[in-house]
């Protein structure tokens, strides 16, 4: 079983690694100011760039939508990834080996190594079978195509392809690649007869299945011919990189869409992932010749809410009784969700791709827009079971209701579907609330505590209680802007520092609550000898929750310098005043203290009061000279 990976190698990480260049595949970046970056955010829509990305302190802030965070945490919201899975593409990117805590052990080199061939041999196959769609051979699947109204150009953006009649075309084809045939059956490309290997997938329209990162990791294949003798549909079997319970089609193409409108929208069937994605719902995805569960809520909910609550998730089933059954299982998962469940149903039974086609990409995007929430739909089935014109039919379907209704997680929604249901029966709603009340009881008794799913390393857990409420500190008042550019200075340049301005750190009292909780940080990572590479992470991670995005802005926000020369006079000069604040405070108090003394005090004591004033005075002209 894996274990944690050890701290060091976590910051050793981040210190080889290039945030720029991680940044940079998703960004295009241009220079804004000395050591800075900016350009149009990924996690929101804007026209003008607010996000900005600092190298030399490792980190990103978005004035915009308040994302941050460092190269770790980029990623793993761009790829939906876990901490640790994020640190250990990392550290293959820059060649770390990692080490784990307690004996533990990550992916080891020889099964990284065969997990790539096993992927290198899927992206030939994929390029071979997208190649293979255009050859005259494949007329039929282009038939089938245009048939449910799908382009070449659509064909593309999905990758469909076409795998040949014949026994052997792919595998001839991936040997020629130098490929052989004991990797070859470790793919699920091939099956295994008494001749050996041949092609698995003959004869039939061909859909890469991809992960969160895109990588192409099995395929699902159309039947196109009658002599065809296997079933319909017939998708790549378990291997080390395709598991169907784990796996959603489309994930790929949907999931930037999935965390910007946090809703996906779970579909039957590819053909029905195109065209909903074609007609304008770019959060469908389908499961892969399963039923929805737990696995794919697992990735439901790393793309919706980044580890937090929220959300919708919209099942689109087919109308007939094979649709209403897989609903039904869809909501007997749902109280995994924190997001609402809603499903909808095409009164007429088509599915998305017919609907597409009978009355347009208007009508698909209507059809999800006029969605149901999956409890009502439930409760609703259960209902057209029973005669409900007689007092037999209406205690029965109560029976079979109650605990429906009794299964609502939200307690605020719980009375009013008791009502709800309570009007559909034609019963008193008092009744009804006591029959729910009963079935809950009932359900608490007997199932076993619920656990919760582990936290991934790295995923933050909500503590109990309400989270103190930081105001942004007010920059009009002239001391609390040199507050906000002195931490601006400190959080990005710390190394320029000279020891009397790093006194004046320890020693400032900042008027703005959040300026001291972040000055309070510093100076406790600075106590701690934090290296460079974590500097600003670290402080991220000891202010209250609340300011870390706070911090990151400070740490990224250009200062107003043209070089490096005037970079320094720019510093500098922020330290100084800084300084000068600390001197006002400190004469303040000697001010006090001398008017404090009594009238028979030894003079000795006013004397060294007015010399500690006069060395004050002296050193705060000199500062204000120097700025």
């Amino acid at each position: 079983m894996p274990g944690l990976i050890k701290r060091d190698d976590i910051d050793e990480v981040r210190t080889r690694t290039d945030i720029k260049a991680v940044v940079e595949a998703f960004v295009s970046l241009k220079p804004a100011g000395i050591g800075s970056y900016k350009g149009l955010c990924p996690f929101h829509d804007e026209r003008s760039p607010s996000f900005h990305v600092r190298p030399q302190v490792g980190t990103y802030h978005c004035f915009g939508c308040g994302e941050s965070g460092d190269a770790i945490s980029f990623l793993m919201k761009m790829n939906h990834t876990s901490f640790a899975e994020t640190v250990e593409q990392l550290a293959a990117r820059v060649g770390l080996e990692l080490h784990y805590e307690d004996g533990g052990k990550g992916p080891d080199r020889e099964s990284v190594g065969k997990r790539q061939r096993l992927l290198d041999a899927h992206k030939v196959a994929e390029e071979f079978y997208r190649a293979q769609l255009q050859t005259p051979e494949a007329a039929e699947g282009q038939k089938m195509l245009a048939e449910r109204g799908f382009t070449p150009a659509d064909a593309a953006r999905f990758g469909v392809g076409y795998a040949p009649q014949g026994w052997d075309a792919l595998l001839r084809h991936l040997r020629n690649k130098g490929f052989t045939d004991d990797e070859l059956k470790l793919t699920g490309l091939m099956s295994e007869g008494q001749r050996g290997i041949y092609d698995r997938f003959r004869g039939r329209l061909i859909w890469p299945i991809r992960d969160l990162t895109g990588a192409t990791i099995g395929f699902g294949a159309r039947k196109l011919y009658e002599d065809d003798p296997g079933p319909k549909y017939l998708n790549t079997p378990e291997t080390q990189l395709y598991k169907k319970s784990q796996v959603l089609y489309g994930i790929d193409l949907a999931k930037r869409e999935i965390s910007k409108q946090k809703r996906i929208v779970v579909v039957e069937g590819y053909t029905d992932v195109m065209a909903a994605q074609l007609a304008g719902v770019g959060t469908a995805v389908a499961t892969c010749g399963t039923a929805f569960g737990t696995d794919h809520i697992k990735i439901a909910r790393r793309l919706l809410s980044d580890f937090g609550g929220g959300g919708e998730v919209i099942f689109c089933f087919d109308g007939d009784a094979a649709g209403q059954k897989a609903a039904l299982r869809a909501f007997q998962e749902d109280q995994r969700f924190v997001a609402q469940t809603y499903v909808c149903v095409e009164p007429s039974g088509m599915d998305p791709c017919e609907l597409r086609q009978e009355r347009g990409d208007e009508a698909v995007v209507e059809l999800i827009e006029n969605k149901r929430p999956l409890f009502e739909f439930a409760i609703k089935v259960g209902l057209v079971k029973y005669d409900l014109n007689t007092v037999e039919g209406r205690v029965n379907a109560l029976r079979e209701a109650a605990p429906v209704v009794a299964a609502i997680r939200d307690p605020a929604m719980r009375p009013g579907y008791a009502r709800e249901l309570a009007g559909w029966l034609g019963m008193d709603p008092n009744e009804v609330m006591r029959s729910v009340r009963a079935a809950g009881g009932r359900a608490r008794h007997a199932a076993p505590a619920q656990g919760h799913d582990d936290a991934s390393q790295g995923e933050a857990v909500p503590s109990p209680g309400a989270a103190p409420v930081w105001e942004r500190p007010d920059t009009r008042d002239p001391v609390v802007r040199m507050e906000r550019e002195a931490l601006e200075v400190v959080l990005q340049h710390p190394n320029s520092l000279s020891a009397e301005a790093w006194q004046a750190v320890y020693g400032a009292h900042f008027v703005a609550p959040a300026h001291a909780a972040v000055k309070d940080a510093i100076v406790n990572a600075a106590a701690a000898q934090t290296p460079m590479s974590r500097w600003v992470e670290a402080i991220r991670e000891s202010v209250p929750e609340p300011l870390a995005a706070f911090v990151a802005e400070l740490a990224v926000v250009p200062l107003p310098a043209a070089s490096d020369d005037q970079l320094a006079l720019y510093c500098r000069g922020i330290m100084n005043r800084l300084f000068d604040i600390q001197i006002n405070h400190a004469k303040a108090e000697l001010l006090g203290r001398l008017q404090r003394l009594a009238i028979d005090a030894p003079p000795e004591e006013a004397q060294a009061l007015n010399r500690e004033l006069m060395e004050l005075e002296m050193r705060r002209r000199s500062l204000r000279a120097e700025t």
